[in-house]
């Protein structure tokens, strides 16, 4: 992730402590190094930039799922947990700040977190964009935490507690804490949870390129941008030659899915499940790729550069003679991509807004013999 960037959720958020309006626990100043006797912070989907690209604040600990976030966090110096993974700070945080989600149950199920993590006397301080329902996210924290105050800057409803006894409403913070617990879809087959791309039913261009996988696949694979595996489980129900498995995903919530939804098999293979940034590169080498490659942001942009990304990493993990297949939507710009990294591209299938295509890596022998000529 580039924390250079501009980030107006993230910069909207800490607007209140710059003007003023709300104090950090410990004085708000920028450490060099961490400070043991600082009052706890909890930061939930917390990722770099603006004012934490350039100090560390006292006692802040970040919770984060999503891999580049989690890397860029690390990267300049500020811890990270996953959820559950450390036990609650006795007594509570004095501070929780939220970046709600778009989907509006995993919004609800942080904020609800939020309210029940916050010391005797600490606050809850959230911010969203005007585009991804502020006011929205404004009200289901009214009703968690009681009256709120508010800022608005860079199209961002910025807005914090008063100082929390518990929740305003003890029954429905505890019901909105399960609101993102995972659950069955696709006549329970699938495990899912809100929050993930498509989580409540078969994503349709998954639907078309595993309906197409040939049945010819074989040796070693991998599913980038797995998701909770629909593809993968796919590619291991259609493909017997298939000897072994990488199940790789940038978000660990959907991977921690990804292993019970491809439990029955592995028995029979090797299933490597991978918490990893595609965009990074892979490491190993592989006989066969399939992917529904992403092309938006965790932040809502369109970003066709991701799944051009996921291509070419795709080509340089793909040994000689190696097959990618993928899905995209139709207007998406991958050919050029497809044709610098492949020596065969064929459009398979176009259907309902989609196409599948099928790329096959030159062979090494027939690379050396191009070259001597």
């Amino acid at each position: 992730m580039d924390s250079s960037a501009t980030d107006a959720v993230l910069d909207t958020l800490f607007l209140p402590i710059r003007h003023g309006r709300l104090a950090w626990p410990s004085g708000g100043t920028c450490l060099d190094a961490a400070d043991g006797n600082a009052p706890a912070v909890l930061f939930l989907r917390a990722r770099a930039g603006g004012v934490l690209s350039g100090c560390r604040l006292p006692g802040l600990v970040c919770e984060q799922t999503f891999k580049p976030e989690v890397d860029e966090l690390m990267h300049t110096g500020h811890p990270v947990i996953l959820p559950g993974e450390d036990p609650p700070v006795p007594g509570g945080y004095a501070l929780v700040l939220v970046l709600p989600p778009r989907q509006r149950d995993e919004a609800r199920t942080l904020l609800a977190r939020a309210v029940m993590a916050a010391a005797p006397g600490g606050r809850v301080l959230a911010c969203a964009s005007n585009n991804e329902g502020a006011r929205s996210v404004q009200a289901d924290l009214e009703r968690l935490a009681g009256p709120v105050e508010v800022m608005v800057k860079n199209k961002c409803r910025v807005f914090w507690s008063g100082p929390l006894q518990g929740a305003a409403d003890p029954m429905l913070a505890q019901a909105w804490v399960r609101l993102d617990a995972p659950r069955r879809i696709a006549g329970g087959r699938y495990v899912s949870r809100p929050g993930l791309f498509a989580w409540d039913r078969i994503d349709p261009a998954s639907a078309l390129l595993g309906s197409l996988l040939p049945l010819d696949l074989a040796g070693h694979a991998a599913d980038l941008g797995a998701g909770h595996g629909y593809l993968s489980v796919q590619l291991l129900e259609r493909c017997p030659g298939i000897e072994a498995l990488d199940v790789i995903d940038a978000e660990r919530r959907a991977l921690d899915l990804a292993r019970v939804n491809l439990a029955p098999f592995q028995a029979r293979i090797a299933i490597d499940f991978l918490w990893h940034d595609v965009m990074a590169g892979l490491a190993r080498r592989y006989d066969v790729i399939v992917t529904n490659p992403p092309f938006h942001a965790q932040r809502g942009a369109d970003r066709p550069d991701i799944g051009r990304r996921f291509l070419a990493a795709a080509a340089q993990a793909l040994a000689g003679g190696g097959r990618l297949w993928l899905v995209a939507n139709r207007h998406l710009p991958y050919e050029a991509e497809l044709a610098r990294g492949f020596a065969a591209v064929h459009t398979i299938a176009q259907a309902g807004g989609f196409k599948v295509i099928e790329a096959v890596k030159a062979r090494r022998q027939a690379s050396r013999a191009a070259v001597s000529r």
